[in-house]
């Protein structure tokens, strides 16, 4: 089968572009299909994302031409194109998905996002919304996120598809014993990813006296890294937290083994690859009832879910996972077993390609 994927693949480095970087370096998925690829992304840094330029825009006609140009004379079975849900990115896609269509190539969207329920009652969202899924299936990351669609895609035009990550050898324990708890947050500093609420209730966790550390990684966001440092200041946080920047390769190895415990107080995500991360590590997770993550994080088995912006419940969970070793042991075994039987690269290729051969 001839299968034309439009997706995301880095740069920047973001969740659904490593999982679109994972498709195009698929051996299986290249094996069993004929593939060809287009990268969707018209931003090249993390800066650049959300931002109107003509740069931008010169990109987006040069992916509008590589996309007829393969429906034309490639002449693709299937098109599998991961969707923006919802404002301006959603009607750039559309464009491209309503081309599709009109040389008659079947479409699979692939929804590394969600939002279609918050633009649903504007007439003119509606109305493309009504066109683009229009007798086209759907992979969504969890059963969780259906709802966001459910006005537009029946069940039985819906598949679950789990994403998954490249395992690690083992991890190696680098901590000395007895050593202060150390919290380990990995993300941009985006406001929306609950860095503000980390430190919120770090500061409640020094007020409770508790002894413990935290690591602060990723890239800038829609935070500069002085709006943050004056954040640790004004909560006198400083000699508690440490921001230390992007890490990678076995930099960042070293700060996932040095940690105990994972924290992502997200306010707004669908399937964080580094939850899964974090349980390759056999870390225990605090994170929030937020998009698909009650499928990564087994509530009260493999770590804590808390509701978004409730400082005083993610201190509260945070500080009996501090005061508990051996809750915090049991919490990451759990969780490395559930990874190793979920989340796995080779099982999401393997559920990717069954769900592609169903569309045949």
């Amino acid at each position: 089968m001839k299968i034309l994927f439009v997706l995301h693949y880095p740069p920047p480095v973001h969740g659904s572009a490593i999982v679109g970087l994972q498709i195009k370096e698929s051996k299986i998925l290249n094996k069993t299909f004929d593939c060809k690829y287009i990268n969707l992304g018209t931003s090249i840094t993390i800066e650049e994302i959300g931002k109107r330029s003509i740069v931008k825009l010169f990109r987006y006609f040069a992916i509008l031409g590589q996309v007829l140009w393969n429906i034309i004379f490639n002449r693709p079975d299937l098109c599998y194109f991961t969707m923006t849900a919802k404002c301006t990115p959603f009607y750039k896609d559309a464009t491209l998905a309503l081309l599709v269509k009109l040389f008659g190539v079947k479409l699979i969207y692939h929804f590394h996002n969600k939002g279609v329920s918050l633009r649903q009652d504007k007439f003119f969202d509606d109305l493309l919304y009504k066109l683009v899924f229009k007798n086209t299936d759907v992979i969504l990351l969890s059963k969780y996120l259906f709802t966001d669609f459910s006005k537009y895609v029946h069940n039985e035009h819906v598949y679950y598809c789990h994403n998954g990550i490249p395992d690690i050898v083992e991890r190696l324990n680098i901590k000395e014993e007895g050593s202060i708890v150390e919290l380990l947050f990995l993300s941009n500093l985006i406001e929306s990813k609950g860095i503000f609420v980390l430190l919120e209730a770090c500061k409640l966790l020094l007020l409770k006296k508790l002894c413990f550390h935290c690591t602060i990684v990723g890239g800038i966001g829609d935070i500069s890294k002085e709006d943050f440092l004056s954040k640790l200041e004004s909560l006198k946080l400083n000699n508690f937290v440490n921001y230390v920047g992007e890490k990678f390769g076995k930099e960042k190895e070293n700060v996932f083994n040095n940690s105990d415990i994972f924290i992502h107080p997200t306010l707004n995500d669908c399937f964080p690859l580094v939850l899964l991360e974090a349980m390759q590590y056999s870390l225990p997770i605090v994170s929030t009832f937020e998009g698909g993550i009650p499928d990564i994080v087994e509530k009260d088995i493999t770590g804590f879910l808390v509701f978004q912006n409730d400082v005083e419940q993610l201190a509260l969970k945070l500080g009996i996972l501090i005061l508990n070793p051996e809750l915090r042991k049991n919490m990451g075994k759990a969780g490395r077993i559930k990874y190793e039987k979920e989340f796995k690269l080779e099982i999401f290729e393997h559920r990717l390609i069954e769900i592609l051969d169903l569309n045949k």
